[in-house]
């Protein structure tokens, strides 16, 4: 069991198959999971609703039939079985088929070695404290696998009522509208591309068909190599733009008109002007652009800003109403005329959407012309920065100390210094981040300012401050 124990993280499970990710783990997950739901509704196993759904890694088959096996094993009363599907159709099934819970095996954007599983229960996905808890109840409740798994047929239709009420709350919109789609041989295939059409839309499709060895690209659109098709499909073929898919569908990709690709700041500012009006509160994180808060809250928004990471950004929506929130890396949150859960086949629906109702009042409208605010500035890279994870909180505490001992440093008057996730330093046009990372020993930095020169002196300032200061720890 003890080979298991950083399998367990802080939004999910996951690790390398056969390593850390093994069918006995999955099977004795699934009694970790059945009692801790116990736990939380006091429902006797029997009157339990579970859904399970597998992304198309080539081991997820095999992980498939041993959670099922070890939910049969705990009694569980319903079960259904969705098959090879996006993250968001486990979400939906929830809602769609009044379930309690939701087992998605997958390793999201993860190199295909990988693998994993993302439970949800309540319509929620469970957080890094409930994690430990289903961690501790199956460590606790340990069994041997069985020799042979049996062969359970638990298939549950529930494409074709996504597909439907998608097609209910959009109609034709897509009518007029060029796009490309790239699913990256993951699970988006089966379900994006579809749908767009449904729509009106003219979909030339990249890579639909599900193949867990990734042989394209890697299903990661954060990586802007894994692109680069998508970029050269779009320009070729005067599309209005190209969408990607990370592994599990969870997180949208986006390129412009000429082929640019989009980070999540300027996405989401588009979602928010769309629905400003109607709904002023919109949440993100901390790498955001300036750019971002600043043009929401001068069109009489409200932008608030959180730590990095999807379980606080869900929970600060819930706090401040919003039903609108979204991270650098894709994950888009849509509570309006939505569920509230990341979904980048909705979001792409959302955005046929937007582009549409622009082309119909002008039919030579680019997406790009949206973001014309961020014209105004020069915004970084993001920059890992390498630290030993046993230093990183003595070195960032001392960073802010040498920030806010020498205000001068960077050369530019400090308006603000944010601490709610590391340190973001505010200038006028622009600011300087500095985050320790959840996963790695590394830091995240992340610039902005009136002009390139500017930005890269703030970056040059912040790394040779940090490097001095780790060497002087070492």
């Amino acid at each position: 069991m003890q080979k298991y124990e950083h399998a367990f993280g802080k939004n999910d499970i996951r690790g390398i198959y056969n390593d850390d990710i093994t069918e006995e783990l999955f099977y004795n997950i699934a009694t970790g999971y059945i009692k801790w739901i116990i736990n939380q509704n006091k429902k006797d196993p029997k009157d339990l609703r579970i859904s399970i759904c597998m992304d198309a890694r080539l081991h997820s088959p095999s992980l498939k039939d041993a959670l099922i096996n070890g939910l049969v094993e705990n009694k569980v009363g319903h079960i259904e079985d969705l098959g090879l599907k996006p993250t968001p159709i486990g979400y939906y099934s929830e809602v769609a088929h009044n379930l309690d819970g939701a087992m998605i095996i997958t390793a999201s954007h993860n190199p295909k070695e990988y693998n994993g599983l993302k439970m949800t229960f309540n319509r929620q996905t469970l957080n890094e404290v409930q994690i430990k808890e289903v961690k501790e109840l199956t460590f606790n409740n340990w069994k041997n696998l069985p020799e042979k798994l049996a062969n359970y047929d638990y298939s549950t239709e529930i494409l074709k009522e996504y597909i439907e009420e998608m097609k209910k709350n959009f109609g034709n919109i897509g009518h007029g509208i060029k796009v490309v789609v790239d699913s990256a041989n993951a699970t988006g295939g089966i379900v994006g591309p579809i749908l767009y059409k449904e729509l009106g839309c003219e979909v030339i499709e990249l890579f639909s068909e599900p193949d867990g060895t990734f042989p394209n690209h890697h299903p990661n659109p954060s990586v802007l190599s894994t692109l680069k098709t998508l970029s050269k499909t779009v320009v070729e073929n005067n599309a209005d733009f190209g969408i990607a898919y990370d592994g599990d569908s969870d997180r949208i990709g986006i390129v412009d008109s000429q082929g640019n690709p989009l980070t999540g700041d300027k996405l989401l500012l588009i979602y928010a002007m769309d629905i400003i009006d109607k709904h002023p509160t919109v949440v993100s994180e901390v790498k955001c652009s300036q750019v971002l808060y600043d043009t929401i809250n001068e069109a009489g928004g409200n932008a608030v800003m959180c730590k990095t990471g999807h379980g606080y950004i869900k929970d600060k929506m819930k706090e401040t109403n919003a039903i609108l929130g979204g991270e650098m890396s894709g994950h888009t949150f849509f509570k309006d005329r939505y569920y509230g859960f990341d979904d980048a086949i909705y979001a792409g629906c959302r955005m046929i959407e937007i582009v549409a109702k622009h082309k119909k009042i002008n039919p030579n409208f680019k997406l790009e012309s949206l973001l014309e605010p961020f014209t105004k500035v020069y915004t970084s890279d993001e920059v890992r920065f390498p630290c030993p994870n046993n230093l990183k909180k003595e070195v960032l505490e001392e960073m802010k100390n040498e920030v806010q001992s020498n205000p001068q440093i960077f050369g530019s008057p400090i308006k603000e210094i944010i601490t709610l996730d590391g340190m973001r330093i505010v200038f006028k046009g622009g600011f300087a981040l500095i985050r320790q990372s959840n996963t790695e020993p590394v830091f995240t930095l992340r610039f902005e300012a009136n002009n390139e020169a500017e930005c890269n002196k703030f970056k040059e300032v912040m790394t040779s401050q940090l490097d001095k200061i780790i060497k002087s720890k070492q």
